[in-house]
Protein backbone atom coordinates (compact mmCIF):
# COMPACT_ATOMS: atom_id res chain seq x y z
CA UNK A 1 0.00 0.00 0.00
CA UNK A 2 1.36 3.44 -0.50
CA UNK A 3 2.04 6.04 1.56
CA UNK A 4 -0.57 8.28 2.73
CA UNK A 5 0.00 12.13 2.65
CA UNK A 6 0.08 13.43 5.87
CA UNK A 7 -2.90 15.78 6.43
CA UNK A 8 -2.96 18.54 9.61
CA UNK A 9 -5.16 16.30 11.64
CA UNK A 10 -5.05 16.30 15.22
CA UNK A 11 -3.70 12.48 16.64
CA UNK A 12 -5.80 11.17 18.92
CA UNK A 13 -5.02 8.33 21.10
CA UNK A 14 -7.55 5.62 21.44
CA UNK A 15 -7.37 4.11 24.94
CA UNK A 16 -11.01 2.08 24.03
CA UNK A 17 -10.66 -1.70 25.12
CA UNK A 18 -9.82 -3.16 21.58
CA UNK A 19 -7.55 -0.79 20.87
CA UNK A 20 -5.12 -2.69 23.79
CA UNK A 21 -2.43 -4.78 22.36
CA UNK A 22 -1.94 -7.91 24.53
CA UNK A 23 1.12 -9.18 24.63
CA UNK A 24 2.88 -11.91 26.66
CA UNK A 25 4.06 -8.84 29.16
CA UNK A 26 0.82 -7.37 29.79
CA UNK A 27 -1.26 -10.63 29.61
CA UNK A 28 -1.99 -10.97 33.47
CA UNK A 29 -2.53 -6.98 34.03
CA UNK A 30 -5.56 -7.13 31.08
CA UNK A 31 -7.07 -10.53 32.03
CA UNK A 32 -7.50 -8.96 35.77
CA UNK A 33 -9.08 -5.76 34.35
CA UNK A 34 -11.29 -7.48 32.41
CA UNK A 35 -12.32 -9.77 35.68
CA UNK A 36 -14.67 -6.62 36.56
CA UNK A 37 -15.65 -6.86 39.05
CA UNK A 38 -12.68 -7.91 41.77
CA UNK A 39 -13.02 -9.87 44.86
CA UNK A 40 -10.13 -8.17 46.85
CA UNK A 41 -10.44 -4.07 47.88
CA UNK A 42 -7.27 -3.04 46.09
CA UNK A 43 -4.92 -3.68 43.48
CA UNK A 44 -1.50 -2.43 41.36
CA UNK A 45 -0.78 -2.25 38.13
CA UNK A 46 3.39 -1.53 37.77
CA UNK A 47 5.52 -0.96 34.60
CA UNK A 48 7.59 1.33 32.78
CA UNK A 49 6.08 4.29 31.07
CA UNK A 50 4.09 3.97 28.04
CA UNK A 51 3.80 0.21 29.09
CA UNK A 52 -0.16 0.70 29.10
CA UNK A 53 -1.04 1.11 32.52
CA UNK A 54 -3.18 4.63 31.61
CA UNK A 55 -4.54 2.32 28.93
CA UNK A 56 -5.69 -0.06 31.13
CA UNK A 57 -7.04 2.61 33.91
CA UNK A 58 -9.40 3.71 31.07
CA UNK A 59 -10.75 0.46 30.12
CA UNK A 60 -11.46 0.05 34.28
CA UNK A 61 -12.85 3.31 34.27
CA UNK A 62 -15.32 2.52 31.25
CA UNK A 63 -16.01 -0.94 33.09
CA UNK A 64 -16.56 0.50 36.43
CA UNK A 65 -17.16 3.93 36.03
CA UNK A 66 -14.24 4.61 38.28
CA UNK A 67 -12.38 8.03 38.79
CA UNK A 68 -8.72 8.50 37.95
CA UNK A 69 -6.56 10.90 39.80
CA UNK A 70 -2.97 11.61 39.91
CA UNK A 71 -0.80 10.32 43.16
CA UNK A 72 0.93 14.02 43.23
CA UNK A 73 -2.60 16.09 43.36
CA UNK A 74 -3.66 13.92 46.27
CA UNK A 75 -1.11 16.63 48.20
CA UNK A 76 -3.81 19.65 47.76
CA UNK A 77 -7.62 19.38 47.45
CA UNK A 78 -7.86 16.45 45.16
CA UNK A 79 -8.74 13.80 47.94
CA UNK A 80 -11.25 15.99 49.28
CA UNK A 81 -12.92 16.57 45.80
CA UNK A 82 -13.12 12.17 45.24
CA UNK A 83 -16.51 10.51 45.12
CA UNK A 84 -16.03 8.22 48.03
CA UNK A 85 -18.42 5.96 47.13
CA UNK A 86 -17.76 5.02 43.67
CA UNK A 87 -13.96 3.34 42.71
CA UNK A 88 -11.19 5.01 42.60
CA UNK A 89 -7.97 4.65 40.09
CA UNK A 90 -4.69 6.47 41.56
CA UNK A 91 -2.01 7.24 39.04
CA UNK A 92 1.93 7.14 38.83
CA UNK A 93 2.14 6.35 42.30
CA UNK A 94 6.13 6.20 42.54
CA UNK A 95 6.24 9.42 40.38
CA UNK A 96 5.21 11.45 42.96
CA UNK A 97 7.12 12.71 45.80
CA UNK A 98 6.27 11.15 49.61
CA UNK A 99 5.17 13.77 51.72
CA UNK A 100 2.19 13.23 54.71
CA UNK A 101 -0.48 15.10 53.29
CA UNK A 102 0.14 12.57 49.91
CA UNK A 103 0.66 9.35 52.23
CA UNK A 104 -1.96 10.07 54.75
CA UNK A 105 -4.59 10.36 51.84
CA UNK A 106 -3.22 7.01 50.18
CA UNK A 107 -3.27 5.26 53.51
CA UNK A 108 -7.11 6.57 54.35
CA UNK A 109 -8.27 4.90 50.78
CA UNK A 110 -6.64 1.89 50.69
CA UNK A 111 -8.11 1.29 54.31
CA UNK A 112 -11.25 2.18 53.31
CA UNK A 113 -11.48 0.36 50.39
CA UNK A 114 -13.94 -2.74 49.58
CA UNK A 115 -14.42 -5.19 46.71
CA UNK A 116 -17.78 -2.79 46.43
CA UNK A 117 -15.74 -0.03 45.94
CA UNK A 118 -12.20 -0.94 44.99
CA UNK A 119 -8.61 1.10 44.49
CA UNK A 120 -6.63 0.51 41.79
CA UNK A 121 -2.81 2.26 41.79
CA UNK A 122 -0.14 2.43 38.97
CA UNK A 123 3.37 3.08 38.88
CA UNK A 124 6.48 2.19 37.51
CA UNK A 125 8.16 0.42 39.53
CA UNK A 126 6.67 -3.30 41.72
CA UNK A 127 4.53 -1.91 44.73
CA UNK A 128 7.11 -2.90 47.46
CA UNK A 129 9.25 -0.64 45.79
CA UNK A 130 7.79 2.73 46.42
CA UNK A 131 8.25 4.94 48.91
CA UNK A 132 6.73 6.36 51.70
CA UNK A 133 6.68 8.65 55.16
CA UNK A 134 4.45 6.03 57.34
CA UNK A 135 5.48 2.69 57.63
CA UNK A 136 1.75 1.77 57.46
CA UNK A 137 1.54 2.80 54.30
CA UNK A 138 4.65 1.41 53.12
CA UNK A 139 3.79 -1.77 54.55
CA UNK A 140 0.39 -1.68 52.81
CA UNK A 141 2.09 -1.01 49.31
CA UNK A 142 4.18 -4.48 49.66
CA UNK A 143 1.25 -6.59 50.44
CA UNK A 144 -0.82 -5.44 47.32
CA UNK A 145 -2.50 -7.78 44.84
CA UNK A 146 0.35 -6.00 41.73
CA UNK A 147 0.13 -7.26 38.09
CA UNK A 148 3.59 -6.43 35.91
CA UNK A 149 3.71 -4.51 32.53
CA UNK A 150 6.61 -6.25 31.27
CA UNK A 151 8.82 -4.30 28.33
CA UNK A 152 7.67 -4.66 25.11
CA UNK A 153 8.41 -7.88 22.60
CA UNK A 154 9.25 -7.87 18.50
CA UNK A 155 5.24 -8.11 18.22
CA UNK A 156 3.75 -5.57 20.61
CA UNK A 157 6.13 -2.98 19.20
CA UNK A 158 5.07 -3.76 15.92
CA UNK A 159 1.79 -3.50 16.63
CA UNK A 160 2.04 -0.49 18.83
CA UNK A 161 3.93 1.25 15.69
CA UNK A 162 1.06 0.61 13.60
CA UNK A 163 -1.49 1.88 15.86
CA UNK A 164 -0.23 5.11 16.82
CA UNK A 165 0.30 5.31 12.88
CA UNK A 166 -3.32 4.30 12.34
CA UNK A 167 -4.80 6.84 15.10
CA UNK A 168 -2.95 9.76 12.74
CA UNK A 169 -4.39 8.78 9.83
CA UNK A 170 -1.06 7.71 8.24
CA UNK A 171 0.02 4.24 6.16
CA UNK A 172 3.41 3.95 6.46
CA UNK A 173 5.35 0.60 4.27
CA UNK A 174 6.28 -2.07 6.28
CA UNK A 175 9.55 -1.58 5.80
CA UNK A 176 9.13 1.80 7.69
CA UNK A 177 7.71 0.08 10.90
CA UNK A 178 10.47 -2.72 10.94
CA UNK A 179 13.35 -0.36 10.32
CA UNK A 180 11.98 1.95 13.08
CA UNK A 181 11.94 -1.51 15.81
CA UNK A 182 15.17 -2.20 14.77
CA UNK A 183 16.71 1.21 15.46
CA UNK A 184 14.74 3.00 18.35
CA UNK A 185 15.26 2.51 21.95
CA UNK A 186 12.65 -0.65 23.09
CA UNK A 187 10.03 0.98 25.21
CA UNK A 188 6.71 2.41 24.30
CA UNK A 189 7.27 5.86 25.19
CA UNK A 190 10.31 6.43 22.82
CA UNK A 191 8.33 5.06 19.93
CA UNK A 192 5.56 7.61 20.65
CA UNK A 193 7.96 10.37 20.51
CA UNK A 194 9.49 9.46 17.44
CA UNK A 195 5.90 8.87 15.65
CA UNK A 196 5.29 12.75 16.67
CA UNK A 197 8.44 13.71 15.05
CA UNK A 198 8.42 11.85 11.96
CA UNK A 199 4.96 12.87 12.10
CA UNK A 200 5.72 16.57 12.69
CA UNK A 201 8.66 16.43 9.89
CA UNK A 202 6.23 14.85 6.72
CA UNK A 203 3.66 17.61 8.02
CA UNK A 204 6.11 20.39 7.60
CA UNK A 205 7.71 19.11 4.59
CA UNK A 206 3.82 17.85 3.14
CA UNK A 207 5.53 14.39 2.11
CA UNK A 208 4.66 10.87 3.37
CA UNK A 209 6.57 9.51 5.97
CA UNK A 210 9.26 6.96 4.37
CA UNK A 211 12.45 4.70 4.74
CA UNK A 212 14.32 8.34 3.87
CA UNK A 213 12.91 11.04 5.98
CA UNK A 214 12.99 8.43 9.54
CA UNK A 215 16.44 7.88 9.01
CA UNK A 216 16.89 11.67 9.06
CA UNK A 217 15.62 11.48 12.63
CA UNK A 218 17.67 8.42 13.86
CA UNK A 219 20.71 9.58 15.54
CA UNK A 220 24.03 8.62 12.84
CA UNK A 221 25.14 5.17 14.63
CA UNK A 222 21.41 4.20 14.17
CA UNK A 223 20.64 4.69 10.14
Amino acid sequence: MASQIPLPLQSNANLDREDFIVSLGNARAFAFVESWPWAIPAAALHGPSGSGKTHLVEIWKARSGAQAVAAAALSGSAYAQLDRGCPIAIEDVDASIPNPARDAALFHLLESATPHVPLLLTGREPPSMWQATLPDLHSRFAALVSFPLWAPDDTLLEKLVQKLFDDRQLSVPAAVVQHMIRSLERSPAAIRDFVERADTLALSRKKPISLALIREILPEQDR
